[in-house]
């Protein structure tokens, strides 16, 4: 995978594979996340962020709500702080 993003071309792009995401995330292959919040609760499922996982500091760089109410939420991994550990 690491050698797919670093060729030219089109994105690469992950739909519904939370551990597919889950084993990218730790070895730092994403470099954004398109959330998409639905406005209704649920009392259990899946995390995409579980805990105990390894601390990774976003920052936001897009929203959009749709006409239904969903947020479309984009993320980057923020810059390591200087000095920072994580």
């Amino acid at each position: 995978m690491a050698r797919l993003r670093e060729q030219p071309g089109k994105d690469l792009v992950v739909l519904g594979s939370g551990a597919l995401v889950q084993s990218l995330m730790r070895r730092n292959l994403v470099d954004e996340y398109v959330l998409l919040i639905h406005p209704l609760v649920l009392g259990s499922g899946r995390r995409l962020f579980t805990d105990g996982g390894a601390f990774t500091a976003l920052r936001l760089v897009g929203t959009k709500t749709t006409t239904t109410g969903v947020v479309v939420a984009t993320y980057q991994p923020a810059e390591p702080t200087a000095g920072k550990t994580t």
